[in-house]
């Protein structure tokens, strides 16, 4: 339900506003300017790129109207959570973000766009990245963190050996050359070696250089399924330790044996918060997340890299041992066979390249094992040696309840996980994530309308000014007058998300337009084409 509040706007604040001439103004809407306050309903004046005037500007001389009236107006979304830093570059249109009414994508979770060795890339620093991007052009606005996992195997490869003292060392002075680049802070994904070998200590000096530099930590935590509250211990430990905010990364509780305990990791955090530790959090609004079946081999069978990995599979003794494994699990790992309780069947196939598979994506491990024949693990073990290593794979391990609960706290807010693509882009072949094309308007269809889970104004505050705060954005996520004009106009009767598991290329629905900078990039159907993004760097950046 949205709540309006109808202004009366004094005759000389009108007349005022008369005088000027706008770039843009969106008239008639109803405007939710996601600071969590009511509707309201009044006009919004862009000029020059930012927020010019809010008020009644019927009369005011403008370049273009466009009439919002029945549709909600709010502050363009901030993606707290995107995996675009490659798929932009190929596709900087951005479409399926676009359509959802993204504006600015958060980049750089375990990995990152740098550093990386020179010569592999246009770039190997993330300043160069940063550069490459913002010259070549970008639909949305760009930011990013450091990734933990790039630092790690930018200073110490793929073995599977602790980090010594030097090259902890070493990983913080990377970390301060991101900072400086313009990163957000640092963000770790600690789910998968190399990067689990990092112990709490380390991760505690690694945060320590993003919080002198105004940055935050943000975390994919260790074990999300039977050891999740050992794992949101340490990231509060973090928080702790390094005085510095936590975000972590979509909230879970991903094993079906913990289903229905999200409120004790809740209190976890609760109770990290009332004694002053700047914890947070956000959510996904669906009970799948995506990962690659290779999560599905043991730990210390990565050690070394891909190729190492192969070579253990094809060592009969050594397979023997890693089913024995893969079946029962290990203390401490968390095991993404077992998280899904329904075995085989709760994982669909993103990708194959193996032409004899290639026609099982799209459909679940299930359906490919039963056409192989013989023994599961056996045959999933030959499939990933036939695939080099890697199926990327959506993995059903969490419930709605848990989630629902999650993204109903304060502090709580949306990141998608997913990509920037379209439906007819590189990325069509493959089946992935529907989170790419239908996180933000799922919230606004499924959370907001039909469910009730959330108001309209509290749902487009997590979308917007609760993320834009978190990463210490000051003149984004809120209508306000000053403010870049990153703007989405929509229709709450029709906003939703199309794209499915089975079908997951397809755009949202219900989003009218969506400007960047004050440029439009999205008219009903239409992308413009415009490429008005910008990077935004982070506040301890210096410029060369």
């Amino acid at each position: 339900m949205i709540r309006r509040r109808f202004l009366s706007i004094l005759p000389l604040a009108a007349s005022a506003t008369a005088q000027q001439t706008f770039d843009v103004v969106i008239i008639g809407g109803i405007v939710v300017d996601g600071s969590g306050g009511p509707a309201r309903s009044v006009d919004v004046g862009i000029r020059g790129g930012r927020i010019a005037a809010i008020g009644d500007l019927k009369s005011a001389a403008r370049s273009r109207t466009i009439d919002a009236k029945g549709l909600v107006v709010a502050p363009g979304f901030i993606d707290m959570h995107n995996h675009s830093d490659d798929t932009l570059v190929d596709e900087p249109k951005c479409e399926s973000m676009i359509r959802q009414g993204v504006t600015t994508m958060v980049l750089g979770e375990g990995g990152s766009a740098g550093p990386i060795k020179p010569g592999l890339r246009e770039w190997s620093t993330l300043g160069q990245y940063f550069d490459f991007v913002a010259k070549r052009g970008v639909a949305t606005n760009i930011a990013s963190y450091v990734g933990q996992t790039q630092i790690w195997t930018h200073v110490k490869g793929y073995g599977m050996t602790g980090a010594s003292p030097a090259e902890v060392t070493a990983m913080a002075k990377e970390v301060g050359q991101a900072m400086r680049d313009g990163a957000m802070g640092l963000s770790s994904s600690l789910l998968m070696p190399p990067s689990s070998l990092m112990t709490t200590p380390q991760l505690v000096e690694l945060a320590k250089v993003a919080k002198q530099y105004g940055g935050i930590y943000s975390t994919h935590i260790r074990d999300e399924g039977l050891g999740v509250f050992r794992s949101i211990e340490e990231a509060i430990a973090i928080g702790k330790g390094a005085n510095i905010r936590v975000d972590i990364i979509h909230l879970k509780v991903a094993d079906q044996k913990l289903w229905g305990q999200m409120k004790e990791v809740i209190s976890m955090i609760d109770k990290a918060r009332g004694e002053g530790f700047d914890i947070r959090a956000h959510v996904y609004p669906y009970t799948a997340g995506q990962n690659n079946l290779r999560a599905i081999i043991p730990p210390w069978a990565h050690d070394g890299g891909n190729q190492k990995m192969l070579e253990r599979l094809r060592d009969p003794a050594l397979r023997a041992r890693m089913k024995k494994e893969v079946l029962e699990g290990l203390p401490g790992w968390y095991n993404h066979y077992t998280a899904t309780g329904g075995g085989w069947q709760g994982m669909i196939l993103v990708s194959l390249k193996n032409p004899k598979s290639q026609p099982f994506v799209g459909k679940r491990m299930s359906d490919l094992l039963a056409a192989r024949g013989g023994d599961p693990v056996e045959t999933f073990f030959d499939i990933l040696l036939e695939e080099n290593g890697s199926v990327p794979t959506v993995f059903f391990h969490h419930s709605e309840a848990d989630m629902t609960y999650a993204m109903k706290q304060p502090y709580v807010s949306i990141g998608s996980d997913g990509s920037a693509m379209s439906i007819d882009g590189p990325q069509s072949r493959l089946n992935p994530h529907p989170r790419s094309y239908g996180t933000f308007a799922r919230v606004l269809g499924r959370y907001v309308r039909e469910q009730k889970a959330v108001s309209m104004e509290a749902a487009i505050q997590k979308m917007t000014s609760l993320n834009a705060d978190k990463i210490n954005v000051k003149d984004r996520g809120l209508l306000k007058e000053g403010y870049w004009a990153d703007v989405a106009v929509f229709d709450p009767k029709t906003i939703g998300d199309r794209a499915t598991f089975d079908k997951p290329h397809q755009y949202a629905v219900g989003m009218a337009y969506v400007l960047v900078n004050g440029k439009l990039v999205l008219e009903g159907e239409h992308h413009t084409g415009a490429l008005p993004g910008q990077v935004l760097r982070g506040p301890g950046y210096q410029k060369p």
